[in-house]
C-alpha cells in the first residue's frame, strides 16, 4: 500500500477512540481530508473550534480487546505508518493550514514500549527536527513503562489511556491479556502525579474513555469511577463511547443484547453519561446528586438534572434576584452561560418577571416552574 491508502485505513480505525478534545454536539461533525483522512473539529481552550488530524500509526495489535474490531484475532487489512512518514503527512496539513493539531494513537505493535517508541519518535521529529510547537495529543499504550510514559509527557500537550471499564471485574470480560491495575490504573496514576499542579509536566492534560455497554457495567459504576477520576486523579476530561454491536467478540455482554436494545438504549446511555459528566464539571453536582434505578441505571427518559429537581421539591422556587450561582445552576433550563447573564443583569437592575430572564422558548417555560422574583 502507498501512504494515502495506509492513511485512509488507519484514520478510519481511529474513529473508535474519542479520548481527545472532540466535542459531543452538532459542531463536531468530522470530515474527510483530500487524502481520505478524517479531520475532527475540537474545542479550543480559548473558545471556538479548530480541526485536528486523528489517526492510528498502526492497526496491527497483539492485544485481544474483545470490543475492538482490530483485536489480534480478526481478519482485517493491517498496515503501519513509520514516524518519518507520519510526521510528513501531518506537516503537509500544517503547511496548508488545514489543522490545529494531531491526535495520534496506535494498535500495539510487538509490545507497548515498541509502540510508544513509534508514537514518541513521530512527536520528536515534529518538535525537534521541524520545530513544530502546536498541539499534539498522544495515546499512552496500556502496559507502557514509566520511562516511556515520561518521554511522552515531554513531547505532548495532552495524553490519554483509556480506562475502558469501571473496575477490574468488569474489565476482565473485555481482555485477558491486559491487567487492569498494572497496565491501566498505574499509568493513569503516574501521569496524574507527573502532571499535577507544580509538577514538571503540569501543562499536560490527561483524558480517558469508557466503552459503554461492552461489559455488563451499570451507569452507577461508571459515574462512581468518573468522580474518582476527576477527584483523585484530576483528569481534565472523561469521554464515553457507546459500544456498537457487531464490532466485537460474540461472547462479551455487549453482543448479548438484542439489536433493538443495543440500538435504542446504548446511545441514550452515552448521552446521559455525558450530561452527568457536565453536571460534575460545570454545575457542582456530586455523585450523591445523581439518581439511579434499582439496577443502577440512569433514567433514559429524563435528563439527570431534571431528575434531581423532581426529587427535591423543597429546594424550589429559587429566587432569581438573591440566589447564589450554585443554586441558580440547579434550576432546570438554566445553564452556566445563562446564569452568568442573570448575575450581570442583577448588578444593574432587579428582575421582576420571566420576560426579564435571558432565556426564551421551551427553556423559559421550564424555568418558570422553578423560580420566583
Amino acid at each position: 500500500m502507498d501512504t494515502l491508502q495506509k492513511l485512509q485505513i488507519l484514520s478510519d480505525a481511529s474513529q473508535y477512540d474519542l479520548a481527545c478534545a472532540c466535542g459531543t454536539n452538532g459542531k463536531d461533525r468530522r470530515k474527510r481530508g483530500d487524502d481520505g483522512a478524517w479531520l475532527y473539529p475540537v474545542s479550543l481552550p480559548s473558545g471556538g473550534f479548530a480541526v485536528m488530524l486523528k489517526t492510528l500509526m498502526s492497526n496491527t495489535c497483539v492485544n485481544d480487546c474483545k470490543y475492538c474490531p482490530y483485536r489480534d484475532s480478526t481478519d482485517v487489512r493491517r498496515c503501519t505508518i513509520g514516524p518519518d512518514e507520519m510526521a510528513a503527512i501531518f506537516l503537509n496539513y500544517v503547511q496548508k493550514k488545514d489543522v490545529y493539531g494531531l491526535f495520534l494513537s496506535s494498535g500495539v505493535v510487538r509490545n507497548p514500549d515498541h509502540t510508544m517508541h513509534l508514537l514518541n519518535d513521530t512527536a520528536r521529529i515534529l518538535r525537534e527536527k521541524h520545530k513544530y510547537r502546536g498541539y499534539i495529543h498522544l495515546k499512552v499504550i496500556p502496559g507502557a513503562s514509566d520511562g516511556a510514559i515520561e518521554d511522552t509527557l515531554k513531547l505532548a500537550n495532552a495524553v490519554s489511556i483509556n480506562i475502558e471499564a469501571p473496575g477490574a471485574h468488569r474489565f476482565e470480560k473485555l481482555s485477558s491479556k491486559k491487567d487492569y491495575l498494572r497496565d491501566i490504573i498505574h499509568p493513569m496514576q503516574l501521569i496524574s502525579k507527573l502532571t499535577a499542579r507544580g509538577a514538571m509536566y503540569s501543562r499536560v492534560r490527561q483524558t480517558t474513555q469508557f466503552i459503554v455497554g461492552a461489559s455488563d457495567e451499570t451507569d452507577a459504576e461508571i459515574v462512581k469511577y468518573t468522580t474518582g477520576l476527576y477527584g483523585k486523579l484530576a483528569l481534565d476530561r472523561v469521554y464515553y463511547s457507546a459500544y456498537q454491536k457487531g464490532l466485537g467478540d460474540s461472547h462479551i455482554p455487549g453482543e448479548q443484547m438484542s439489536a433493538i436494545e443495543n440500538k435504542e438504549a446504548v446511545f441514550v446511555r452515552e448521552h446521559r453519561l455525558y450530561q452527568v459528566d457536565f453536571l460534575f464539571r460545570k454545575y457542582s453536582f456530586t455523585y450523591n446528586d445523581i439518581y439511579f434505578d434499582n439496577n443502577g441505571r440512569l433514567d433514559l427518559n429524563t435528563d439527570p438534572k431534571m431528575v434531581w429537581a423532581r426529587h427535591h421539591p423543597e429546594f424550589f422556587p429559587v429566587n432569581v434576584n438573591r440566589a447564589p450561582v450554585r443554586d441558580l445552576l440547579r434550576v432546570p433550563g438554566l445553564g452556566p452561560q445563562t446564569v452568568n447573564k442573570i448575575i450581570s443583569i442583577r448588578k444593574e437592575k432587579k428582575l421582576y418577571r420571566s420576560d426579564d430572564l435571558p432565556v426564551r422558548g421551551k427553556r423559559l417555560q421550564c424555568v418558570k416552574l422553578y423560580v420566583e422574583y
